[in-house]
């Protein structure tokens, strides 16, 4: 899949909710080829169900990181973060920035 370029609003950047999952989003090798997909900023919409398919088949380390942007976005998802441990050092610096934009407020 080609990855194709996309404008965030600045509103969301600056949106508590939004810039944690789109940290994640933005700035992870697989989850950012899918941004355009299942993601319409004009409508403000974020196709978690169309994310969890996709995602049925994906390794452990990127179904966390996709698992985290959608708690972080909602918090309508379960995560246990002990999984973390799991991850490479760069998405767990993606995933700690991203925690820190959400809830650092």
């Amino acid at each position: 899949m080609k990855e194709v370029k996309y404008y965030i609003p600045n509103e969301l950047q600056a949106d508590r909710y939004w810039s944690g999952a789109l940290h994640i989003f933005a700035n992870h090798p697989k989850l950012k080829l899918y941004m355009s997909q299942f993601i319409d900023f004009e409508e403000l919409y974020l196709d978690e169900d169309g994310f969890e398919r996709i995602s049925r088949a994906w390794s452990p380390a990127d179904q966390f990181m996709l698992r985290l942007a959608l708690h972080l976005f909602n918090g309508k998802r379960d995560i246990d973060l002990s999984l973390m441990d799991r991850l490479d050092s760069n998405n767990k610096k993606i995933a700690f920035k991203a925690i820190q934009l959400r809830f650092a407020g």
